[in-house]
């Protein structure tokens, strides 16, 4: 069976760094995900350059077809040691997750990875050798995962929470998997696990970080699609088709705007159901229609929807930005469905423009409504879900 990691992280800058010491990336190839988590020595500036040249180095080898020592060995030679504290200049940590569920991680001196599985810290020493790589000792590790495990990887910042201020010695690795392996029995998705942990690791600094701190989050899910249709197509005749293609797609259905919930009704036979609920006076009410999972207005709601999104891929979000996903109004609704229940996104675009929305003597493609699908398509891309377009 094939799955979808789901990925999030979030970060602390030590206060007073206008920078993060920290980096993350995230690549996926057709076949796998690749994430990257560095740790520049010592903060502030230095530090950020440190680690996004080593991140950037790992994650484009990696994904140009490299195998996981040769990159590291690459780092190895690229990054000496600091002359006066004897220390590299970058820890690093390298997992790679494939579509089968078979991962290989490779760790220098960073925190070792945390896996969970169903509440329980698994031990993965077993399964674990080191290496020496071009004169650095590196461990590296081979595991298969299953649909909701959840692996954590940290920066130092996070194990060391509180040390002097909140707590005497810091959080330590111990604490920090025992605090996630409790936290993803009611917290169940990566983005809700990564602000949490966040959260509570500023808590601990009492709002000033003594470190950089940075928790990436990889939580294991099945394939989950959701469609989405919205506007009529072109030509009249197209109608059935439309909701035909859309209908017999997998998964969760969405319909956006009034126009396509009356086709859909229509070629379908069941019933608009409508309310004048307002749970926030800014987004139209949603509706119901019988085998829909959430039919909603068109560009009010698409436009709050992509503001939502585009809040959350700043990497400032805290927990109140849960607080506003969780609103029972339809902007919400569908930003919570693309963010944590949606790994692949299949959109089906009737391109017909509504008077209403745009001048008819201008293309097609500059219709408000098609430009606010392809923006959110494209934010949706950048959370790292397969997106697919048909036009109509």
């Amino acid at each position: 069976m094939k799955m979808h990691v789901d990925t999030a992280y979030r970060s602390l800058n030590k206060f007073g760094e206008e920078l993060c010491g920290d980096k993350v990336v995230i690549s996926r190839t057709k076949d796998a995900t690749i994430a990257v988590l560095a740790d520049g020595l010592g903060s502030g500036v230095k530090a950020n350059i440190l680690s996004t040249l080593t991140s950037s180095i790992i994650s484009t080898m990696l994904e140009e077809g490299a195998t996981l020592v040769e990159a590291v060995e690459t780092i190895a030679k690229t990054l000496p040691v600091c002359n006066i504290r004897k220390l590299a200049y970058s820890t690093f940590s390298v997992i790679r997750i494939s579509d089968s569920g078979e991962v290989s991680l490779v760790e220098f001196d960073n925190p070792p990875c945390i896996f969970v599985r169903n509440g329980r810290v698994i031990d993965l020493e077993g399964c674990s050798e080191i290496k020496d790589c071009a004169g650095k000792i590196v461990t590296e590790t081979h595991f298969t995962v299953c649909p909701g495990d959840v692996i954590s990887l940290v920066s130092d910042g996070i194990v060391y929470a509180g040390v002097g201020q909140a707590l005497n010695f810091g959080w330590n690795w111990e604490n920090v998997s025992e605090w996630l392996a409790k936290t993803t029995l009611k917290e169940t998705s990566a983005p809700r696990l990564a602000v949490s942990l966040s959260q509570a690791v500023n808590e601990l600094y009492l709002g000033k970080p003594g470190d950089d701190s940075t928790d990436l989050i990889l939580k294991v899910t099945p394939r989950c699609v959701v469609s989405l249709l919205s506007g009529p197509p072109v030509h009249k005749e197209d109608d059935a088709r439309i909701v035909h293609n859309f209908m017999t797609s997998p998964g969760k259905r969405v319909v956006c705007g009034g126009t396509s919930a009356n086709i859909v009704s229509r070629v379908l036979n069941r019933k608009i159901e409508t309310t004048i609920h307002y749970a926030d006076p800014d987004v139209p009410p949603t509706g119901k229609i019988e085998g829909i999972d959430l039919v909603t207005e068109g560009v009010l709601t698409l436009s709050r929807t992509v503001e939502i999104l585009k809040n959350y891929l700043s990497h400032q979000t805290d927990s109140y930005y849960f607080h506003v996903l969780d609103q029972p109004n339809g902007a919400a609704m569908l930003a919570k469905l693309l963010l944590e229940d949606c790994t692949d996104l299949k959109v089906y675009i009737g391109r017909a423009i509504n008077p209403a929305h745009q001048n008819p003597g201008l293309p097609a493609d500059l219709s408000i409504k098609i430009k606010l699908i392809e923006e959110l398509c494209a934010l949706v891309q950048q959370l790292g879900k397969k997106v697919e377009k048909y036009y109509y």
